[in-house]
């Protein structure tokens, strides 16, 4: 899958208001759940980020939504450990404010997964473009 950069960009700039936890501690994750446009519709926070996103994708499994179709955008580094149940899942895009591990970038690689980091206002870095995009 394909994401484009209006769409990550367009999450990012408002993740910080889907965090009310984030807002009045300074002291959590958010895993969001964006539609292809880069609208979040939902959001889950913990003080560990893989809690944040193991939250957002079992309320993802719960609610019976197809992880296929848009991306997860969350707050944090993103690890190997992150990318491989994001993929197990079918998520095919995670987009990371902080730096993906070379781990990760690895896993991304062999899932065939889009993986973006740095992801901030106004710029991003995309590691692994997704499937169909051919190597780096």
């Amino acid at each position: 899958m394909s994401v484009n950069d209006a769409a990550i960009q367009r999450a990012v700039q408002a993740l910080r208001h889907h965090q009310p936890l984030q807002r009045e501690t300074g002291a959590t994750h958010g895993a969001a759940w964006c539609n292809l446009e880069g609208d979040i519709l939902a959001v889950r926070e913990d003080v560990g980020r893989h809690n944040a996103l193991d939250k957002l994708i079992g309320c993802r499994i719960r609610a019976g939504n197809d992880c296929r179709r848009g991306f997860a955008l969350i707050s944090s580094r993103a690890s190997f450990e992150m990318v491989q149940k994001s993929a197990a899942v079918g998520i095919g895009c995670l987009v990371a404010v902080s730096a993906p591990t070379a781990l990760a970038i690895e896993q991304a690689r062999k899932a065939g997964m889009m993986l973006v980091g740095f992801a901030r206002p106004n710029r991003h870095v995309i590691y692994h473009p997704g499937q169909g995009s051919g190597p780096l």
